[in-house]
């Protein structure tokens, strides 16, 4: 009978028992002895971090929208457009979709205006030309449809002036120059609330959505680098429970699945003085290359010096490492790392499914791509189980 395979979990597990039955079902789907190790209960408590996180007050605009209301597709468009803009010191003129809508509504007002004393739109668009480099935000914008509706309106507050055109014909410091800034500057102002509006929106549905997961990973990664051993530890013992003879040299070594920061655990755990032996490792979602660019793991690793691949021991004898497209979370390990015969560890990039959503991070568990891997890892013929 084969040895055990343990599956170690990574970040954000609070509920063993759920653990348990995660591993249950790819047990069922792999036809595997896999077997959970827990160590959730020794990981960050983050039951107070909403009390570090920033709360803004938005200035009051007079702009109002639902608290939490989702943008409509056509303002989160603008918000995109104005944010993916270069900043624009060298804007010397209007966009040609608001000049287009600006002549246009000056040619067309049926007010009775127009006429050989209303505004020529070359005036208007000249003096707007000498204004525009004003505009914060509307400088910004390459959506179409807003600049088109600023245009519109800018036409709409020069033909409803209703004085003498005489007057505001005058260039340079001329009346037609001021109602254009006082229009331009209001629009400008219109346009950034509400950007600044939607834009806390999205920065509240993004920390909503993202920051449980983002906030328990980096708390469960900065305890884990404080309580190395308290975790190792716990992990031993799951194992001697088994088998207290498992991992503890060439003869005897464990089996181990590994996903987030467990893969980080178990590279490790098989890389230390004292390794707990592993003759075959399967990580997904994971981070052991990344952490060891960034800090060197010791044990029996040495620091990546940017020629050679960083050598593993041969406690740590077979890896197979999966990541998704979409898990930021995520690391490749064979540009870091050798195995002891001079292979790399096996990279395996899994599709993005759409049922995944769009953090990936914790969909691994649900993957058949992903029972199938452990499968292979393990040499279980796909049709046993």
């Amino acid at each position: 009978m084969d040895d055990p395979v343990f599956v170690i979990h990574g970040v954000g597990n609070r509920d063993e028992e759920g653990f348990a039955r995660t591993v249950a079902g790819l047990r069922a789907a792999t036809g595997l002895g896999l077997v959970p190790v827990y160590w959730g209960d020794l990981g960050a408590d983050d039951r107070y971090v909403d009390l570090a996180l920033p709360r803004r007050t938005p200035p009051d605009t007079g702009l109002r929208d639902e608290a939490g209301a989702p943008p409509d597709p056509e303002t989160a468009a603008v918000l995109e457009s104005v944010l993916d803009a270069p900043a624009p010191p060298d804007a010397e003129e209007p966009p040609p979709a608001l000049a287009d809508a600006l002549r246009a509504g000056l040619e067309n007002n049926d007010d009775g205006l127009r006429g050989p004393g209303g505004p020529d739109p070359d005036d208007v668009l000249a003096e707007l030309a000498e204004l525009w480099p004003e505009a914060r935000w509307l400088s910004r914008v390459d959506d179409p449809g807003l600049l088109r509706a600023a245009g519109t309106a800018l036409a709409a507050a020069v033909t409803e002036e209703d004085d003498s055109w005489d007057g505001l014909r005058g260039g340079g410091d001329g009346r037609l120059r001021a109602l254009l800034r006082r229009r331009l500057r209001d629009l400008d102002r219109v346009a950034g609330a509400a950007v600044e509006a939607v834009a806390g929106r999205v920065n509240r549905q993004l920390r909503a959505h993202y920051g449980p997961g983002a906030t328990r990973f980096l708390g469960d990664v900065l305890v884990y680098q404080r309580h190395r051993a308290a975790v190792h530890a716990r992990i031993r013992e799951r194992i001697a429970a088994v088998d207290p003879e498992l991992g503890g040299g060439p003869e005897r070594p464990v089996r181990v699945v590994a996903h987030s920061l467990g893969g980080v655990i178990a590279v490790d755990m098989a890389t230390a003085g004292e390794p707990l032996w592993t003759s075959s490792l399967l990580t997904f979602g994971s981070q052991p290359a990344y952490f060891h660019l960034c800090d060197p793991r010791g044990g029996q690793l040495s620091p990546y010096a940017g020629e050679e691949s960083v050598a593993l021991p041969r406690s740590l004898a077979r890896w197979t490492n999966l990541w998704q497209p979409l898990d930021p979370l995520a690391f490749a390990a064979s540009r870091v790392f050798r195995l002891a015969d001079g292979t790399p560890p096996a990279d395996v990039a899994l599709p993005h499914t759409i049922g995944a959503g769009l953090w990936t991070h914790s969909a691994y568990w649900r993957l058949p791509e992903v029972a199938e891997a452990v499968r292979e890892a393990f040499a279980v013929p796909a049709g046993r189980g």
